[in-house]
Formats: structure tokens, sequence, C-alpha cells
């Protein structure tokens, strides 16, 4: 064998790493480590945790629902640590299994701050031991006086140990004694099955109690000098013990049998971690002092020799113990022996060579634990050959050197136990300060909310809605029976990380295939659910293969500006409509379809099985026919075909999106503590903010991310806006000062480069929840989709309202379809009489105007907007600002001149909407949603008008019906509306209600 690590394994020493770091648990490196043969187990501390947590911002993410649902710092670490030694223990466990129990551990450690407390000690082990819940997992307890009877009792109670801290052959010698005596303990006096039973009280439950037991008591240091910090693991004086944590999962077998063994034989493993380097450091020092040593020329000749010969002599003693006849009756009842580990075997002299503590001590049933750096130099240039067994007379001849030069091993190995203690709990304290930290900054987020998510987040665990969610559960929603059975085909958004798995291959093969055809654009036509996904993809990533675009509008100038970027003969349309009989998506393919010359090859249909658009493309021969999965609702749809067929012709890496997005599902198990689950701590929030009347979810984004609010707009409104409820999400508003807003806001604040930290802080200042979500790629928009749509499912339960329909649209439909039938038949829209008409300008109202002009209308009319305490049965105003106009730049910024006009002039949120777009997004929220809503509909006559071809009209004529009927749906419901049509020059007429409500460049 050429590879060291290979040869060092087959002379019977194992590597294991001594680290541990989520990235690498998730990015994949950890599991290539193990199938290719470089370590066989890992090993934790406070210190390794310490740098993993402190030094990256790996582990924020799981930070923050924590931090929100009000977790201490010591549940926040403890839960950490579980994840990372379930996730890794998971890893090994095939190589555990493959090993008989030989390798494949993953060591954590007790408390340090318990180190001289042994029913503490015991108490945490146990514990942890039933928490993991893992057959190779090993508990470290330290070799100090008081955890010796603790050692012993844990290996009594069947849990592996990992003995940590020995760095004298005496402290070893008792440690062995500890692990015989444990051994002897089970095996003379066997106990009752883990978790108690019939003749024994068992181990305490991982909840802090269970049948016939109490629970851990609860300090994590007893010792003199205060009290310790509050242990939060069982339900003690003071505690509220920690809340469940991940639980189970794919790869976990649960607690070993009652013996603690598993593929090894039925009874306990353990090692015992002997020190290296800390004891060359620190002998070191000492003869480099000519205060320390007699003769400074024989104190130099033993510099770098204390640490390999003190070693040395363990081994000589651990082959002594277990070459006895003590154990040789321990082992013909199938026990193990305890092998020596090497600890802390990285060089911290550069004087040495970096692989000292590797190539000096390797020896059969021995482990080495390494750090990655020493990994790899022993993997570059290490030597494999059994050096443990050299020059044992040496090694004693060294240590009776020290002696003579006046060094005490007794008190420099004391002194170091003490110190590693120490160093531990140093470590320990200094990461739960940084956790606190991290912890804090996420509880100002909340503003006023703290208290209320964390009653909330525990009520929705002890309703078991984690799982009663990923169950399908619709009472969760609704009690009607028509809404269940309509919750009931529409939750497989759930698992769509996995089951759009399988689409990844042959959308890219499609991809490809439609870039070698030498299509240079693609335009998709869709509404809602089947285009807003597509659009933020292809505004967030770039496209690196084809002109991409979404046609979501039947506004005329907006189909003739499309119709010039897009060459027909060189043009994939993709026609996407889930029902397969939007009315908008129809219109737009029967006349793209005209374009093409009635080419098959050049359309794409998305829909669900069975839909006209089906039968449709199979009539018409079009290249492909994509069935998306049918039990997933439109605006849940973004990781269906519907954001995969476009996303994969965009150049987007499909299979990149959906790990990002397995990643999140994976945080939102229903095995998880519900305070864990990142989708339903966001959901508790947005749900509790809407109830204390925080109901304007208002999204900041840095440049890159601003066009996910549009996503969030219709996945928000459009599932919580009914039974006068609901939640509206205020996006693309510019960000103000703070006596702009009211305390009906609840803000998001999407973050990637930065660039509103400082107004954040200040709106935070003020007391305005301001939730922060980093999204460092755009890649993490698949998990944001998840977490989303989880948050959403979560805060509708919360409202007591359906996620998963939307009532209010098919009103504005039919209404839709009345108007255009009764064109077909007079060849007149009924618009009817206007209330006031000057200059191009006409004004529609179901009720009387006030005012003589535009500016006191439009002023009359906005002033109905509230900003202060509203009164009890309505909450604070919104202003609706639809326009059924082109979209375009030019008129989105006019647009926003008018909203941020009327914001200066009421204090309240406003929102804008492109008609028809909105109503597939927050129509639903603005008929079934509060009546705090003021609408502004702007309508004007088409330059241009196209006609649609077989319908017998024009798309201007489409889009005005469509006004109409929102119109009159809002004012059937007694809502308060406007409706301003121009003719003529529309932009002129948008600064002049700009003007006319008083804007103001800011």
């Amino acid at each position: 064998m050429s590879n060291p690590i290979q040869q060092l394994h087959s002379l019977g020493q194992s590597l294991w790493l001594d680290n541990i770091q989520r990235n690498q648990l998730e990015n994949g490196e950890f599991a290539a480590m193990i199938a290719g043969g470089d370590i066989r187990g890992v090993t934790s501390n406070p210190s390794i945790f310490n740098h993993a947590i402190a030094k990256s911002h790996d582990y924020d993410a799981a930070i923050l629902p924590l931090a929100w649902s009000g977790w201490t710092p010591e549940q926040i670490f403890w839960q950490l640590a579980f994840e990372d030694i379930r996730a890794a223990a998971d890893l090994f466990l095939p190589l555990y299994h493959a090993s008989d129990g030989a390798d494949g551990y993953v060591s954590l450690e007790v408390s340090p701050y318990l180190a001289y407390d042994t029913q503490a000690t015991l108490e945490q082990a146990e514990y942890l031991w039933q928490t993991v819940a893992r057959p190779n997992l090993m508990i470290k307890i330290p070799a100090t006086k008081e955890g010796l009877p603790a050692i012993r009792q844990s290996i009594a109670a069947g849990i592996n140990v990992n003995v940590t801290l020995i760095f004298s052959i005496e402290r070893y010698k008792e440690v062995m004694d500890a692990y015989l005596s444990g051994l002897e303990d089970r095996l003379n006096k066997p106990p009752s099955p883990l978790g108690g039973g019939a003749g024994g009280e068992g181990l305490p439950s991982p909840e802090g109690g269970g049948a016939g037991g109490e629970g851990l008591p609860s300090p994590l240091g007893r010792g003199a000098g205060g009290e310790g910090l509050p242990f939060p693991l069982g339900r003690g004086a003071g505690g509220e013990g920690l809340p469940s944590p991940l639980g189970g999962g794919a790869g976990g077998e649960g607690l070993p049998s009652p013996l603690g063994g598993g593929a090894g034989g039925g009874v306990p493993a353990s090692v015992a971690s002997f020190f290296v380097s800390r004891l060359d450091t620190k002998i070191d020092k000492l003869l480099e002092s000519s205060d320390s040593v007699a003769d400074p020329v024989a104190a130099k000749a033993l510099l770098g020799k204390a640490a390999i010969a003190n070693s040395k002599l363990a081994y000589e003693e651990f082959r002594k113990v277990f070459g006895g006849q003590r154990f040789s009756k321990l082992q013909a009842a199938g026990c193990r022996i305890q092998r020596p580990l090497w600890a802390s075997t990285s060089t911290k002299n550069p004087a040495y060579p970096d692989t000292l503590y590797v190539d000096e001590l390797i020896g059969p049933a021995t482990v080495n634990t390494v750090p990655p750096q020493t990994l790899e130099a022993f993997r570059q240039h290490g030597k494999a050959e059994v050096t443990i067994l050299r020059d044992l007379d040496g090694a004693r001849q060294v240590i009776a050197d020290l002696e003579a030069a006046g060094i005490s091993m007794s008190q420099v190995t004391q002194e170091l136990e003490d110190e590693g203690v120490k160093a531990f709990a140093d470590a320990l304290t200094e990461l739960l300060q940084t956790i606190d930290s991290r912890r804090q900054a996420a509880v100002v987020q909340l503003g006023p909310l703290p208290a209320s998510v964390k009653q909330r987040v525990t009520r929705l665990e002890a309703d078991s809605v984690p799982l009663r969610l990923h169950n399908g559960d619709p009472t969760l929603w609704t009690t009607d029976p028509q809404g269940q059975e309509e919750v009931r085909k529409r939750m497989g958004w759930l698992t769509l990380p996995e089951t759009s798995r399988p689409l990844v291959r042959d959308l890219r093969a499609f991809a490809d295939q439609v870039r070698s055809d030498g299509f240079t654009g693609v335009l998709l036509l869709g509404m809602g659910g089947s285009s807003l996904a597509p659009e933020i993809l292809s505004l967030v990533f770039p496209n690196l293969y084809s002109l991409f675009s979404i046609l979501d509008s039947t506004d005329p100038a907006q189909v003739l500006a499309i119709t010039k970027q897009f060459q027909p003969e060189q043009t994939l349309y993709i026609v996407s409509s889930k029902s397969g009989g939007t009315a908008e998506v129809n219109a737009l393919f029967d006349y793209f379809w005209e374009c093409s010359g009635h080419n098959g090859k050049q359309f794409v249909a998305i829909t669900d099985p069975g839909t006209s658009l089906e039968a449709l493309a199979n009539a018409r021969g079009f290249r492909a026919t994509f069935l998306a999965d049918s039990n997933v609702g439109g605006r849940y749809s973004a990781l269906t075909h519907f954001g995969l067929v476009p996303a994969a012709l965009m150049g987007v890496d499909i299979g990149r999106l959906l790990d990002r997005a397995e990643w999140m599902a994976r945080q939102c198990v229903a095995e998880i503590t519900a305070a864990r689950n990142p989708g339903l701590v966001l959901g508790a929030i947005l749900g509790q903010a809407a109830l204390q009347g925080r109901d304007k979810l208002t999204i900041i984004a840095d440049e890159s991310l601003v066009p996910f609010g549009g996503w969030l707009e219709q996945l928000i409104a459009e599932s919580s806006g009914k039974n006068d409820t609901g939640i509206i999400v205020v996006d693309g508003e510019a960000v103000g000062e703070v006596s702009d807003y009211g305390d009906d806001r609840c803000f998001v604040y999407l973050r990637r480069e930065g660039q509103f930290d400082a107004a954040v802080k200040v709106l935070q200042t003020a007391g305005h929840p301001v939730l922060v979500f980093d999204i460092p790629d755009q890649y993490d928009l698949g998990a944001e989709f998840y977490r989303w749509e989880y948050a959403t499912s979560v805060a509708c339960h919360i409202l007591g309202v359906n996620a998963f329909d939307q009532p209010d649209v098919q009103d504005n439909k039919k209404r839709t379809e009345a108007k255009i039938t009764a064109y077909r038949q007079n060849r007149k829209l009924n618009e009817g009489n206007p209330a006031w008409e000057v200059g191009g300008v006409r004004v529609f109202s179901p009720g009387a105007l006030t005012g003589a002009d535009l500016a006191e209308i439009l002023t009359n009319f906005i002033s109905q907007a509230r900003k202060s305490d509203p009164s009890a049965d309505s909450g604070r105003s919104y202003v609706a600002i639809n326009a059924y106009l082109p979209r375009n730049p030019e008129m989105a910024e006019a647009l926003q001149k008018i909203r941020l006009a009327v914001r200066q002039r009421t204090g309240c949120a406003t929102t804008v909407g492109f008609g028809p777009r909105f109503l597939h997004s927050t129509g639903q929220y603005h008929k079934g949603g509060p009546d705090t809503g003021l609408f502004l509909q702007i309508t004007a006559e088409p330059e241009e008008d196209i006609e649609i071809p077989t319908r017998g009209l024009t798309f201007g004529l489409l889009e005005r019906a469509q006004a109409l009927g929102d119109y009159e749906a809002l004012a059937a419901r007694g809502r308060r509306i406007l409706r301003l049509h121009f003719t003529g020059d529309g932009l002129s007429h948008l600064a002049q209600m700009a003007g006319a409500i008083g804007y103001e460049k800011p």
C-alpha cells in the first residue's frame, strides 16, 4: 500500500479525526473522508465546538429559530452539538457495523463544569447517551478523581465511554481499573434495560422523567466559588428542561441493547484518551528555564522526549492489564479491551516534525485522534510502522532523567489535568458567550414579539402541529369537509425536494436539446403560480444560454413589446397553466400560435394531468408536454415542473437548487423539536405578529434579491387572505424613516450585500420587528422556497384559514366572463357612468365622491386611511394601487411616486399591482382579507390594440373586462375603491396623480 493512512490502519491503529464542523457534515467532505478510509472515528470537545461555532457562521441558520423560540445559550449549544454528533454518527454507522463495533465511534463530552462533580457527571452522561441515541456514540468523561466513579458507573450502565484528559501513568492505571470494575459490576449484576422497566429504575428519560423517574437535576457546576451555569437538561428546580431535540432520522437505530451493545457483542466500548503533546509543551518550558533544572545542558537533551516516553510506558501498562488474568475473565464473557487513544497529537513546537506524535506512537489496538492538519501531513509524508514498542528502556530512562533534573512528573501531570479542565471550561464559557451574543441579536429582530412567539412555538409543539402538518392533517386549517378535501390534494409540496429529484437528468437533457436546436429565446406564457417562480429565477440568476422572459399580462402594449423582443422563428414558447384553462394564458397562446405559423415544435406545455391544455398540446403537436404533480397547488409549485422546466432552460443547475431545498426540508422534519424548525418558527412569528396587529409584512431586499418579494407576495397574501383576516405583503415599497411606519408593520430583510444594514438597525432600535435572512448564494432560493411555504402553512393555521384554497378569486373570474359575454352580445363593455371627468381622466366610484377637482377627490379618498390606533373590529389601513397598464420600468417608476406620496400623506402601507397579474396574487387578499384596504384602480385606453385570434375580442377589451370584474367584486364586498380611467398619455396622468396627492421627492 502506498497510502500511509491505509498502512497505519493495517497495523492495528485507527485514525480518528479530532474535529467536527457542520459545513463538512453538510457538503459531503466528512462522508468522503470516511468513504476514502482516512478516518475511522471522530472526537469532539468544547474547544472544537467553540472553534466550529464561534469562528464561523455555519451554525447561524440553526441558532436563529432557537433564539426566536426563547431558548437559552446552554440549550442552544447542546442542540447544535446533538445535531452534529448525530449526523456524524449516522455517517459512521456502516463502518461501526462492518468493524463489529471496533470503530466508527463519535465522541461527545460532558460539560467541563462538572469535572469535579461525580453525580452530576454521571447524570449528564446518562442524559447525553439517551438523547443522542446512537449505538456508536461515546460519552467523554474526564479522568479526574471525581470522574473515575462516574466512568465506572457509566460503563456499568452500558454507556460507551471515552475517558479524556489522562496525563499520568498512575491516573491511567486508575482509569483502566474503573473500566474493568464497571464491566464487572455490569456482568455480576446486570441492570434492567435503559429507560426503566420491571425490576429496576433505569435511566432518566430524555425529557427529564417518565414512569417512575423524576428527571435529571439541573446544575451545570456545583463547586465552590459559585452556583455555576443553569443546566438545561432535565427539569430540576428553576429549570425548564431541554425541549426534545432532533430525534431519529435515516440511518439511526436508536438506543443500543440493554447491555449497551450492538454490533460488537453486547457490552459497552471504551477508549482511554492519553494526552501527548501538551506534556512536551509544559516540560520543555521547564527544561529551558535555568531556574527549574539543575543541569541545563542535560536538560536540553531531554527536550521533546517526555511525551513519547510517557505514552510508550502507558502502552506498556495497557498490555499488562489487558493481557492479565482479570481481563481474561471479562474477555471470556465477551468484553472488549479499552484501547489507548493518543490525544493532543498535533505538534505545538514548529521545530519538531509535524507528524512526530503519530509516527512514534503506532501500535496495535490503539487509536490516534488527529486534527485535520496532522491528518493531511501524515497522508503526505507519514511513516507507517510499529514504533510504540521501541526502546522502552530508553523511555524509562527519559522519565528518570526528568525526575533527576528536578521535574516532578506527578506535579506536572496534575497541573496539566487542572489546566485541561480549565481550558475546556473556558472554551465552553467563551462559546456560550458567543451563542448568547448571536441569540440576543436574533431576539432583537422580534421587537415586541419574543414572549408571544415563545408561547406560540410551545403551543404548536404541544398540539403536534409539525407531525400533523407532515401527515397532511386538514383539521389544522379547516373544519369544512370540502375545504379539507382540498387540503388533502395540496400537500405534495412537502416532499418536492425529494420527489422532484428524478426530473433533473431529463430536464437537463431537454434543455440541452432545445439549445442545440438553435432557439435563442424562451418566452413563458403564464399567470400567478405558474409564472412567478420562473420570473424570480430569471431575474436572480444570470441567464447563461438564452433570452428568457415571462409574459403574464393581457395589456396590449406589453404584448406588443414582448413580441418585438422575441423573434418568433427563434423562440420556444412555454404555455404554463396548472388548470389548463387560465383565460389569460389561453389568449396569449392563441396569439403566439399565430405568430409562430402554427409550429407546434416551438411550444412546450406545463400543466396538470388530464387538463384541456394537455389535450391541446397533443392535438397541436407540441415539442413536449410536462405533467406536474397534481397534489401541489400553484403558489406552492416552484419546485415542480412549473419552476424546474423554465429553470433548466435558463441554465440554472436545478440539481443544486433542489439540494438547497432538501437541506431546508431536513431542518423542517416532523421529528425535530418545534423550536429548531425554521419554517415552523417563522410561521409562528408571522401568525403571531398578525394576531397582534402587525399584518403588513414589509419586504426590504438587497438589490440582487428584490425579485423574491413578488413570489412571497402571492404565496402569503393568497394563502392567508380569507375570512376577513390575513397577511398582506408590502413589496417594493421604498425604505423610509421610522416615522413613516405604524405599529402594523412586521419587516423582513432579505440580505445579501448588506446595503440596508443601517436602516434595519434603526428600525429595530425603534422597536419594530425586522427578521433578517442572509441569502449569500442565489441557489439558496431553493431553501427559501421551502422555508416560506412551510411558514405560510403554519401562519395560516394560527390565523384559522385554509392555506390551500382561493375562494374569492373565482368571483372575479365569473364577473370577467360575464362582461365578455355581454360584450360579445352588445359589442360594448358596460363600464357605468363616471362620477367625475375632466381632461382625459374619468373617475368611477361605487359611492358619492367629495371634491371639486382631482386633487381633492384623491386626497379625500386617501384620507380615509388610518395610521392611528384602530377600532376593535378593524386594523390599520393599507392603500393598494392596482394598475391595468403595461408593466415596464417607466410605469413602475411613476407608480412608485404615487405610493410614496400616499405613504407621505397617510403613513400607511402601500402596495402596487399590475393587472391582471395581481388578480392571481394579492387579489384574493383584497376581497377575502380584512376590510382595511383602500383601492386605487387605474385603467387606460390602449394606444394600439391587438386582436386575439379566434376569440372575437382584443387584448385591450379582455384587460378592461378583467379590471371591471375586479372593480365590481371589490364593490360588492363594500370595499373602498376609486377607479381612474385615462385617455391619452398615461405617464403624464400618473405624474398628475402623484402631484395631486402631494408627492415630494425624498
